[in-house]
C-alpha cells in the first residue's frame, strides 16, 4: 500500500475523471472545484541571471527581495513578493568550479533569509534560519560550486515565517551546469524550460487567501500557477523539449501526466542526472522536489500537462496545468542518450551509523520541536550513514540540507526507478518508514548547523525541524550541543 502511494502509478493508470480544460473559462476566485482553463495566457519564463566572471574569476549575483503587485487573475492585481521584481525571481545559472558571490538585499518590511536548496556549501552560507537578513540589510554569501549538474532552487527559510514568505512569491530556480558532452536540450527558454509549480487560493479582490500556518497542511490551493502564470500555454519549436520541474508549493503533491497519456523520459531528479533515462507515463513530486524530463512532440500537435488526484491527502484534485502547442515546423532533435551520468552508488560501510527520526504530528521530530539553540545530531565530515524516517500519521516529506542521499527503501520496497539517483528531498507516505543512504560533505563547522525537516512548510514552521553540524572526524564528542549566540550571521 505504501509503495503504491510513493509511486502513484496504480492510482494514475486508470484515471477517467480529469477536468475538461479545453473549453472556455474565466479566471475565478476560490471554489471547491477548479475552473476549466482556456489557456489564454502565454507562459512566463523567468529571466536568466548568468553574470560573467569578474577579473578575480567570481560570478556576482544581485538579488533584491521586494514587494510588488502582479496581475495573476484577469482584471485584478495581487500583492506579491519577489526577487528583482514583484513576483518569483530570476533563474540563476552557474557551473561546476565557478566561484560565486551573492548580494541579497532585503527590501521587505520583515526579516527574511535566502536558502540555496540543494546546494553543497558551508553552513554559514546556507541561508537557513541562522543567517537572517534584516530589512534594509545586504547578505553576501560566497562559495565554490562543487557538485554535479542539477536543478536546484532558492527560497526564504526564516524560522516560523517560511510558509508565508514562499507563499507570497519568494522563490526562484538555480541551474548548475557541468561539461558532460551530452546531447540534451539545453537552450534556456527555447528547448529547455523551467516549470515552477505552485498552488494558491485567491480572495475576491485578487489577493492571496488562506493562512499557510493553519489546518493540517496549511494551504492546498485551487488555482495552480506555472512560473507565476495562471491558465498558461507554451509554444515549442523543437522535436524534443526539456522541462525542469520544481514543486515550489507549500504542501501540494503533483502527480504529473499528459492528457493523452504520452510517455516521456525522466533524466534527472533533485541531485542531478540519473545514470540512464527512465521512461514513464507519470511522475510524482512533493514540495521541494525537482525532476528534469524530456518530452517528444510532433508538428502541430497540442497536449495538456495535468496533475491527477492519486488519493493521497496532499495530492487531491485533478488540475490542468499547461497547454503545450507544437509549431507546424519543428527543429530536429536527437534522441535522449542511453547513458547520462556515471553515478557512484551511496553505499553505507559495514557498521555505518543508523539514525532514526520519528515524525510526530505536524510539529516535532523524535518528540522535540525545533530549538534554534539546540544541536540535535553531530556528523563526521565525509560520513555515509543510514537515516530511517518513520511516519505514523498523515503525509510528510523530508529534506536534508547540504547532503546527497539515495532512497534505499519505502516500507521495505524499492523506490521507483526515477527516484534512484541522488536526492535531497523525499516523500514519506503515511504509516511508512523510509530508509536513506546519506552522504555528507566536507565543510566542517561545529558552531554553525544545517537543517533537516519536513518540507511541507506549515510543518517546518511549526517545529518539525532539527539541526546537525558536520565536524572533523574524531571530534564528535567534544562538540558543544548549544548553538553559540554569534552563529546568527546577519546581513550588513
Amino acid at each position: 500500500m505504501h509503495r503504491r502511494k510513493f509511486l502513484t502509478i496504480a492510482a494514475l493508470s486508470g484515471l477517467s475523471g480529469l477536468s475538461a480544460a479545453c473549453s472556455s473559462g474565466s479566471d475565478s476566485t476560490s471554489s471547491s472545484r477548479p475552473a476549466a482553463l482556456d489557456f489564454r495566457n502565454p507562459l512566463r519564463v523567468p529571466p536568466l541571471l548568468h553574470p560573467k566572471p569578474g577579473k578575480d574569476g567570481v560570478r556576482r549575483f544581485e538579488l533584491s527581495m521586494q514587494a510588488g503587485r502582479t496581475r495573476i487573475l484577469a482584471g485584478r492585481q495581487t500583492p506579491t513578493w519577489g526577487f528583482n521584481g514583484g513576483f518569483l525571481g530570476p533563474t540563476l545559472r552557474a557551473g561546476r568550479g565557478d566561484k560565486v558571490q551573492m548580494a541579497v538585499h532585503n527590501g521587505l518590511p520583515e526579516v527574511s533569509t535566502v536558502h540555496w536548496h540543494g546546494m553543497r556549501l558551508p553552513a554559514r552560507m546556507d541561508g537557513g534560519p541562522h543567517q537572517p537578513i534584516e530589512p534594509g540589510a545586504v547578505w553576501t554569501p560566497h562559495w565554490t560550486i562543487d557538485q554535479p549538474a542539477a536543478t536546484s532552487w532558492y527560497h526564504p527559510h526564516p524560522h516560523g515565517a517560511t510558509a508565508q514568505h514562499v507563499y507570497r512569491g519568494l522563490a526562484g530556480m538555480f541551474i548548475l551546469d557541468e561539461d558532460l558532452d551530452l546531447d540534451l536540450p539545453g537552450d534556456y527558454g527555447a528547448d529547455d524550460f523551467p516549470l515552477i509549480l505552485q498552488d494558491k487560493k485567491f480572495a475576491a479582490d485578487g489577493s492571496f487567501d488562506g493562512d499557510p500556518l493553519k489546518g493540517t497542511f496549511g494551504i492546498l490551493g485551487d488555482h495552480i500557477l506555472v512560473n507565476g502564470t495562471y491558465n498558461p500555454h507554451l509554444t515549442v519549436t523543437t522535436e524534443r523539449v526539456r522541462f525542469r520541474v520544481l514543486n515550489g508549493s507549500n504542501a501540494r503533491m503533483y502527480n504529473l501526466v499528459f492528457a493523452d497519456k504520452r510517455r516521456f523520459h525522466v533524466i534527472a531528479n533533485d541531485g542531478g542526472l540519473l545514470g540512464a533515462p527512465v521512461e514513464v507515463e507519470t511522475i510524482s513530486l512533493t514540495p521541494g522536489e525537482r525532476a528534469e524530463i524530456v518530452v517528444a512532440f510532433a508538428p502541430g500537435e497540442q497536449v495538456v500537462l495535468r496533475t491527477a488526484d492519486n488519493g493521497v491527502d496532499i495530492g487531491t484534485g485533478d488540475f490542468d496545468l499547461l497547454k503545450i502547442v507544437a509549431a507546424a515546423d519543428l527543429k530536429p532533435a536527437p534522441a535522449v542518450p542511453a547513458r547520462l551520468a556515471a553515478l557512484t552508488p551511496i553505499t553505507p560501510p559495514a557498521g555505518a551509523t543508523v539514525r532514526h527520526f520519528k515524525l510526530n504530528g505536524h510539529d516535532a521530530i523524535n518528540g522535540k520541536g525545533m530549538d534554534m539553540a539546540r544541536i540535535d545530531e553531530v556528523v563526521p565530515a565525509g560520513a555515509v550513514e543510514i537515516w530511517e524516517i518513520e511516519n505514523n500519521v498523515y503525509s510528510h516529506n523530508f529534506h536534508i540540507h547540504e547532503v546527497a542521499f539515495q532512497v534505499l527503501e519505502v516500507d521495505g520496497s524499492a523506490p521507483p526507478a526515477y527516484a534512484t539517483g541522488y536526492k535531497d528531498t523525499v516523500y514519506v507516505p503515511s504509516k511508512s518508514v523510509v530508509r536513506l543512504a546519506v552522504q555528507f560533505g566536507g565543510y566542517t563547522d561545529p558552531a554553525s548547523p544545517y537543517m533537516y525537516h519536513c518540507h511541507i512548510l506549515r510543518h517546518e514552521d511549526s517545529g518539525m525541524m532539527g539541526q546537525f553540524v558536520i565536524v572533523e572526524p574524531g571530534t564528535e564528542s567534544r562538540v558543544n550541543r548549544t548553538v553559540p549566540a554569534h552563529t546568527s550571521h546577519t546581513g550588513h
